[in-house]
């Protein structure tokens, strides 16, 4: 079984740290196992970034979490990601990948007005940071403390 990170200490990968051609799977997966372990601190596993995941494949958080209980790798985790769940192709998982790590929320009518908001915290411009160069900053900033 691969080690849970105890993200009360340190964040869990970048979203943009791929396995496979997935982005968020890594992520995903250390917060699942931290889940597990009683370790996830302030992070939620099965949350809407993981959902962009598990949508795209058809996959539920249950089905994944089932099988980090038992043990599952990294690479476990990501055959099985593979053979279930909507068919995809690796050219379809790269043109989802592409499309989900350029995502800039603030171009989003719906979410503008809150990602202006958490940019703002970091001091960040809402206007040029992607989805996951807030997360990533949102880590940096958390654990610098």
């Amino acid at each position: 079984m691969s080690s849970a990170k105890d993200l009360t200490k340190e964040p869990p990968r970048s979203p943009r740290e791929r396995l496979g051609t997935y982005v968020i799977l890594g992520r995903t997966l250390d917060k699942g196992r931290a889940l597990l372990a009683g370790s996830i601190g302030e992070y939620h596993y099965d949350c809407p970034l993981d959902n962009i995941l598990f949508g795209f494949k058809g996959v539920t958080g249950d089905e994944v979490k089932k099988l980090l209980e038992g043990g599952a790798s990294d690479e476990d985790v990501l055959a099985w990601l593979d053979a279930h769940g909507t068919p995809k192709s690796r050219e379809e998982v790269r043109e989802w990948a592409g499309k989900v790590e350029g995502a800039r929320p603030y171009e989003d009518p719906e979410r503008k007005e809150w990602f202006a908001g958490e940019c703002a915290k970091l001091g960040l411009d809402p206007s040029g940071t992607t989805l996951f160069d807030w997360l990533e900053a949102d880590d940096r900033v958390s654990y610098a403390r």
